[in-house]
């Protein structure tokens, strides 16, 4: 069973065993010794869920165009090759508080993806073979979920800003995702289903990615694109609101068409 705390990383009690075939792979003496420090059979790829009070968010990077000629999904999970010295929980960290700038993200190890199946497109081989510079096999990724608040520091674009020069990540709705490189559609639905569950035994995680005040409604919405389904308004009311730990604020919501709504926090 896995306790989620305010660690900037969270291991878990089952372990993942797989094994790791190196292939000696001849190189110029004089290529990059960063490229020669990766271990092309290995990855960490990062979920990260965000909420913008709407919709749930997962953000996704854009790869670089290195065979412009060809055509490929050009999205992707953040993420990269393992380097050979790398801890894996050290590279997840790297990944997200580079792209996110949180200093001690909320992080999960999840799950290890190993199928030969994963490097059967050879458009996603051809691009990442260009990409580090070496031919690739077999490359088992090891997943991580991380939430965390859509804010200006964390990256507060959208699909549209995708394709800029300028925008390597930006948010994408989950119920809504385009087809991705690899597995990584896949791996976003196995995380979906591991939230509904984390999220059943500890709801206080999904206030990871709700802002500093928040609506009734903005949780409700939250709680029901997790779970997959319609909950009824009254019900979440009695059920959810009432808990100690969501404080109601002397503060309703300004310039509204409807009827201003009160605002909450989270009391850690």
């Amino acid at each position: 069973m896995l306790s989620l705390r305010r660690l900037p990383i969270i291991g878990g009690t089952n372990t993942v065993t797989y094994s790791i075939y190196i292939i000696q792979i001849n190189t110029p003496m004089n290529m990059n010794q960063d490229v020669l420090n990766f271990d092309p059979h290995v990855s960490v790829d990062c979920v990260i869920l965000g909420f913008d009070g709407e919709s749930l968010q997962v953000l996704l990077s854009r790869r670089g165009n290195e065979v412009p000629e060809e055509q490929y999904s050009n999205l992707k999970l953040p993420g990269r090759l393992l380097h050979t010295d790398e801890d894996l929980d050290e590279a997840a960290l790297d990944i997200i508080t580079h792209i996110t700038g949180k200093r001690h993200p909320l992080i999960k190890q999840f799950r290890a993806y190993g199928s030969p199946s994963r490097t059967s497109n050879p458009k996603d081989v051809l691009w990442l073979e260009n990409a580090i510079k070496q031919k690739i096999g077999r490359i088992v990724t090891i997943s991580y979920l991380s939430l965390m608040r859509i804010t200006s520091r964390t990256l507060h674009r959208t699909e549209a800003d995708a394709g800029s020069n300028d925008s390597d990540e930006a948010w994408f709705p989950v119920q809504d995702l385009p087809q991705l490189a690899f597995d990584h559609n896949i791996i976003i639905q196995d995380t979906l289903q591991e939230l509904y569950r984390m999220a059943g035994q500890q709801p206080q995680m999904l206030f990871e990615m709700m802002p500093a005040k928040f609506t009734a409604a903005q949780l409700r919405r939250l709680h029901e694109q997790v779970s997959g389904k319609k909950i009824d308004v009254r019900n979440f009311a009695k059920l959810v609101m009432n808990k100690p730990y969501i404080i109601p604020l002397n503060e309703w919501e300004q310039n509204v068409s409807h009827r201003a709504a009160r605002f909450y926090r989270f009391k850690q």
